[in-house]
């Protein structure tokens, strides 16, 4: 397994720039706080499951919902999904992530 690397300055940075890669009409994405990090993966060969894009900033986040919005570059912890103009972020603390073990062990 190969792992690329793109770190952010605030977690804010790094959901808009998962919010401008998200496919068109989605607007939830899972990222993980883990270990110190805010993070997703992001398969770069998808047919093997060799390669992958690590986006990360140094931080936490609890779990639960978080809405973004693009226009003020903010978030905030809410209890649901409502609004279609803005985009979510399912938060998961994951008890273990081998993948996330193996890419902080080589930052």
């Amino acid at each position: 397994m190969h792992i690329e690397y793109e770190e952010f300055e605030t977690i804010e940075d790094i959901l808009m720039y998962m919010t401008s890669a998200a496919p068109p009409m989605k607007n939830t994405m899972p990222i993980n706080s883990y270990k110190g990090y805010v993070m997703s993966f992001i398969p770069l060969s998808p047919a093997t499951g060799e390669t992958y894009l690590m986006l990360y900033v140094k931080g936490s986040l609890e779990p639960g919902i978080y809405e973004f919005d693009v226009s003020s570059k903010s978030f905030k912890k809410v209890e649901s999904i409502e609004r279609a103009d803005k985009v979510y972020f399912i938060c998961l603390t994951p008890k273990r992530n081998t993948i996330a073990d193996i890419a902080i062990e080589n930052l």
